[in-house]
């Protein structure tokens, strides 16, 4: 087992990794991607309800619909991911992306656009972005050094972040002015500068794994779950993935009802509270290669997880005036935490797994980790119908905090710092 060292310090420029070509055009292009696709999140519901009336119901499946592909197609993504080149793949999902957006104005300016064509769209989204974000996982490390993957992952979790606070008030303010239908726009052209990006990457990529001879689907997506379930460290931090997204998700789908109805504060005051929880992933982004430098990559994780936890008990103490900063902080903070624990997490995955098999593992995380979202938006909803919505916090969030103590069991909590090899069996 290979086990990382503290390299020694190099003198970087300002701006570090955005110097080099390659990665500006991947960040570029993600980054203005990811800024489209949170006004979408916007401007797609706003067209259900106000050009299409649909029911509340329905609006909440478009939510579900653009999860669902991580479980119907997650796993098997993962494999065509490792049997295919990367950035064609990532193209690909580029152009299909931009057809079926289009295909929403296009259809409303008809006068045609139907509830289920929406649907239908928002589910297809859902599968591209399943191909998209598992192919651009495993390109990451083409595009950049070994011993850049920290910087490059955080500056795109930055973005990323960043893009989370922006997007919706942009996409507010375009459904205000113009219309949500011209928010579907913009998100296109997004996609044509993503694609572009990619297009002026000068990286050569490795050929595929599946240049060679061909297993079974079912045999690769196997292989891929028995490498995450067998490796000691991949095995615990995807536990604690889906731990955190279960208790995530049951606690934000109280947050709105809680502020509005048991705090008493407007809707504008909402969203503004609520973007706390974005403000604390960039800071988290930023600081996340300094931290796990000074600390080391096993322990920062341990660190800023379990460090920044307890702030999430501030939330339930929540009331109007000055205590209204309980809740900002407590969403804040826990998110810089987890940030700068997903940024952590991704280089090690990145550098660990083999890279014929970044894909399936990748997939095989996510389907893990996101198949407990929609389990955890119920139990929230259950829990706060019965506890009611302050003692239903209270209950989730110390839950929440048991569940970051499951990082203290297995080989990451034994070490400083994380292996950059799975060990010799």
């Amino acid at each position: 087992m290979t086990v990382t060292e503290t390299a020694p310090s190099r003198p970087r420029r300002i701006g570090g990794l955005l110097h080099q070509h390659d990665f500006r055009m991947l960040w570029v292009g993600e980054t203005t991607s990811r800024l489209g696709t949170t006004i979408t999140g916007i401007a797609i519901p706003l067209i259900a309800v106000d050009t299409l009336h649909a029911s509340t119901f329905l609006v909440g499946l478009l939510d579900a619909l653009a999860w669902l592909p991580w479980l119907l197609i997650g796993l098997p993504a993962g494999v065509l991911t490792d049997r295919l080149s990367r950035r064609p793949t990532m193209l690909v999902c580029d152009a299909v992306s931009v057809l079926l957006l289009l295909s929403v104005p296009l259809l409303a300016f008809a006068g045609a656009l139907t509830m289920t064509h929406l649907l239908v769209v928002a589910l297809l989204l859902g599968v591209t972005t399943v191909f998209f974000t598992t192919a651009y996982q495993a390109y990451l490390p083409t595009v950049v050094a070994k011993e850049d993957l920290p910087e490059g992952n955080a500056k795109l979790q930055a973005s990323d972040q960043a893009a989370a606070i922006a997007g919706p008030g942009i996409g507010g303010l375009i459904a205000q002015f113009v219309g949500a239908v011209f928010g579907l726009l913009i998100d296109i052209v997004t996609f044509v500068v993503s694609a572009c990006c990619l297009l002026r990457i000068r990286s050569a990529e490795p050929p595929p794994a599946g240049s060679g001879p061909r297993r079974s689907l079912r045999a690769d997506v196997g292989e891929g779950l028995s490498f995450v379930s067998r490796d000691p460290y991949l095995r615990v931090l995807v536990t604690c993935g889906a731990i955190d997204n279960f208790v995530l998700t049951a606690t934000h789908s109280l947050l709105v009802v809680f502020l509005i109805r048991d705090v008493g504060v407007s809707p504008g005051t909402t969203g503004l509270l609520l973007t706390a929880d974005a403000i604390g992933g960039v800071l988290g982004a930023l600081v996340a290669t300094r931290f796990a430098r000074r600390f080391g990559t096993g322990r920062g994780l341990l660190y800023a997880t379990l460090g920044s936890a307890p702030f999430g008990l501030l939330i339930p103490l929540t009331d109007v005036g000055p205590g209204l900063l309980f809740f900002f902080f407590g969403l804040l903070v826990p998110a810089a935490g987890l940030v700068i624990g997903n940024v952590i997490a991704a280089v090690f995955r990145q550098s660990y797994t083999p890279p014929e098999l970044i894909g399936r593992v990748f997939a095989s995380a996510r389907f893990i980790q996101f198949g407990v979202i929609p389990l955890g938006a119920v139990t929230g909803g259950w829990a706060g119908t019965v506890l009611g919505v302050r003692d239903a916090l209270w209950l989730l969030l110390i839950l929440g905090l048991l569940g970051r103590c499951v990082r203290l069991v297995g080989p990451p909590a034994r070490c400083r710092d994380l292996p950059t090899s799975p060990p010799v069996r």
